[in-house]
């Protein structure tokens, strides 16, 4: 699989699963998201899924401080619907990090280890999301602002170009490095910017 070198750049989450241990999936349960994960699970990369897999990062840091979070102790509450926007591309990705899941998700064994019903859609909050410790109750509001983050002004022209079958493969493959290039600028330029990655605690 080839994929651009940025990728293989971006930290790393390490989390621990009780699940995972509990099972035998991974030795104390540590299991290591890469960025490369979250494209594989979207299909692609782009300002959104990278926002995703970051802002998840700083989300759980906030929350856990020097302790490894706990992926399966968190629950997210979404501000819109499941089906407005780019929501469920964000959950998925957000999904995935933190085991969180709506009403399909894992059922638990023997009353532990539920993953159902950590994830909501819909709720009356200031940011996009919220993320909760279930065990302390402590509260972060997060959200990424990718308009501080624009494109390059070439970008949008060639895309039209693109999706109407008129670019050559030069142009083609110059909207797909700019493309790139603003996802990279986002996590490496603008990943510890607190006007783009903003996350509150809850009082």
């Amino acid at each position: 699989m080839q994929y651009p070198d940025f990728f293989d750049a971006v930290p790393r989450l390490r989390i621990r699963d009780p699940l995972a241990e509990f099972l035998g999936a991974a030795e104390e349960g540590v299991l290591e998201y890469r960025y490369l994960d979250a494209v594989r699970l979207a299909g692609h990369s782009c300002p959104t899924v990278a926002g995703a897999f970051w802002l998840t990062r700083l989300a759980l840091g906030a929350l856990y401080c020097t302790r490894m979070a706990v992926r399966g102790g968190v629950r997210v509450a979404f501000r819109e619907r499941v089906d407005n926007g780019v929501t469920g591309v964000v959950a998925n990705v957000v999904s995935m990090l933190t085991g969180a899941a709506a009403d399909g998700g894992f059922k638990g064994l023997g009353g532990q280890f539920e993953r159902r019903g950590l994830l909501g859609f819909g709720g009356e909050q200031p940011f996009e999301l919220r993320y909760t410790r279930a065990d302390t109750g402590i509260s972060v509001d997060a959200s990424v602002q990718l308009g501080q983050v624009p494109a390059d002004p070439d970008m949008a022209p060639l895309m039209r170009r693109c999706l109407a079958g008129e670019a050559d493969a030069d142009e083609a493959r110059r909207f797909r490095e700019l493309w790139q290039d603003r996802v990279r600028r986002l996590l490496f330029e603008h990943g510890d910017d607190p006007d783009v990655f903003v996350i509150r605690y809850v009082n």
